[in-house]
């Protein structure tokens, strides 16, 4: 526990059990993953003052799944992370074709999926795993996020 210390505002939001008025991040970690996440499924150009921020993945929906498109989702998330996410080390990008055996095996955060708002997930295009590792303190500290897209 953080004994009453928030680093920011928990995604998916929620509210919180405790006054405030959403779920804040409990731990550092928390909230390298929730940038991480906010960061990923920001659509850019959506954002006032900042229109760089954000990454293009929602224009992959339905794209063809090859080779080409796959290392253009990476590269996109990669180019992304590095700018805005400078404590972030990407240690690995797997990109799959969608798969309707694919099943998440629930227990920790670290095995929540998180897709695209209002898409039934059996018109997803490829599921993405990024493995990442938070460089911001002493030690590293590895996780990971599966995307949806």
């Amino acid at each position: 526990m953080s004994n009453g210390k928030t680093y920011g505002v928990a995604f998916p939001f929620n509210p919180s059990q405790v006054g405030d008025y959403v779920l804040l991040t409990q731990t550092a970690n928390e909230e390298i993953r929730t940038d991480l996440i906010h960061l990923l499924l920001t659509r850019k150009g959506s954002r006032y003052f900042l229109p760089d921020f954000g990454t293009r993945l929602y224009e992959y929906i339905f794209e063809q799944l090859d080779t080409p498109t796959f290392n253009s989702i990476e590269s996109e998330i990669r180019e992304v992370c590095e700018k805005y996410l400078p404590q972030l080390k990407i240690t690995n990008i797997t990109i799959t074709p969608y798969t309707s055996d694919y099943t998440v095996v629930s227990g920790s955060t670290s095995d929540v999926t998180y897709g695209m708002p209002g898409i039934d997930p059996s018109e997803y295009t490829a599921k993405v795993k990024i493995d990442y590792i938070a460089t911001d303190s002493a030690f590293g500290t590895k996780d990971f996020v599966i995307l949806n897209i």
